[in-house]
């Protein structure tokens, strides 16, 4: 009976540690795989969606990105801008498990409320000062106001966001944990969707007059 329950412990175990395994990108079997457009090979191995060059061939290039200290442009509705650098950026990082965003903010500019999916995001401050914050899966508000230098980090799936709370631009630099974190941004993806969630679902959800909902996907 004894060996019976331990060997069921075993087995819960074994399951938990794989679920775990399997919960950020599949680890690479060689040293690099750098992906390529399907259509460039006809001998191309297809890898976690994307295919990969013969190493042979890989260059520096494959493995580099440049201009990201330039300023981006913050004219818009937000007030921010995000240059992410996932695999399709920076073909050599397939397979890797990693990535990396520079965000500029222009004064009181704001990165909306949003989340990946598939990875967790430590964000370092370059310049100016940011409100940040996430919300925990009890809808609870977890946040801090960070400085030139300071770092935080946004647990991967959770809703998270970056304010400027101050009167220059800022800067911010944020490294992911998959090669394609993914981007769900809250308020484009319930009044933005397409085609468009039904207004009756949204007024009662979010306790709003159909009208108001109407007026905000008319926004997105």
């Amino acid at each position: 009976m004894m060996k019976g329950v331990h060997f069921l412990v075993a087995a819960v175990l074994l399951a938990l540690a794989s679920s775990f395994a399997f919960a950020s990108d599949p680890a690479s079997l060689q040293d690099f795989c750098v992906a390529i457009d399907q259509y460039d090979s006809k001998s191309a191995v297809f890898v976690n969606g994307k295919f990969c060059k013969d190493p042979k061939l890989a260059t520096a290039n494959d493995f580099f990105f440049s201009r990201l200290q330039n300023p981006r442009n913050t004219e818009n509705q937000l007030g921010s801008n995000v240059t992410l650098l996932n695999v399709d950026m920076i073909p050599g990082l397939n397979t890797l498990d990693i990535s990396l965003a520079r965000i500029d903010f222009a004064p009181y500019g704001l990165n909306p409320p949003h989340t990946h999916p598939h990875g967790t995001e430590v964000l370092l401050v370059l310049e100016g000062t940011l409100y940040v914050g996430f919300v925990t899966s009890d809808n609870r508000l977890i946040t801090k106001v960070l400085n030139a230098g300071d770092v935080f980090v946004f647990p991967v799936g959770l809703i998270h966001f970056q304010f400027n709370v101050g009167k220059t631009n800022a800067v911010s630099i944020s490294g992911l944990s998959s090669q394609n974190p993914g981007l769900i941004v809250i308020a484009n993806s319930v009044f933005g969707s397409n085609p468009p969630i039904s207004a009756d679902v949204l007024a009662k959800a979010f306790q709003l007059d159909k009208n108001v909902v109407t007026s905000l996907q008319a926004k997105f």
